[in-house]
């Protein structure tokens, strides 16, 4: 069985070239972006695994996926690139994205938005995630790889 390349993240957005640890683009850390083509299948899965799991917690804390397989069919009918292996959070993502100013109804694409947050726009709600997406990643960042030496001896 042929293993599925792990595709670099990168969204053309870098902003770690003019400083940031994190960049506000992937939401990779800047030694990720990096050492990226240095790295091996494991170590992509493992960057790759951290930022799905981010983004499908941003989108899951904002809206439903009511309807798994009409959100696929949307994707693909609408021809928009997505990550297959990512969870149904992150599709929808990949949706909004590329399209959430011509969205009209939402149950028309097998997801919709929770009460708390149906008064914005898609497109503003889409920025919403975005930025809770590059503060979650900022959080991870300053905690577990800034400090390191924080847990060292705790397992002793």
């Amino acid at each position: 069985m042929l293993e599925r390349p792990v595709k670099t993240p990168c969204i053309g957005v870098c902003s770690t070239g003019i400083g940031d640890s994190v960049c506000r683009g992937c939401k990779r850390f800047a030694h990720e972006v990096i050492a990226w083509n240095s790295y091996t299948r494991e170590q992509k899965e493992v960057v790759d695994r951290r930022l799905g799991d981010f983004l499908s917690q941003c989108v899951s804390n904002k809206l439903q996926v009511t309807d798994r397989a009409l959100l696929h069919w949307q994707l693909q009918v609408q021809q928009l690139s997505f990550v297959p292996h990512h969870d149904e959070y992150c599709w929808v993502y990949s949706l909004i994205k590329a399209g959430a100013s011509q969205i009209g109804q939402t149950e028309d694409y097998g997801f919709v938005v929770d009460e708390s947050f149906r008064h914005l726009p898609l497109a503003e709600l889409r920025e919403l995630i975005d930025r809770e997406f590059y503060i979650l990643s900022q959080a991870h960042y300053e905690r577990y790889i800034l400090t390191p030496d924080l847990f060292a001896g705790q397992g002793e």
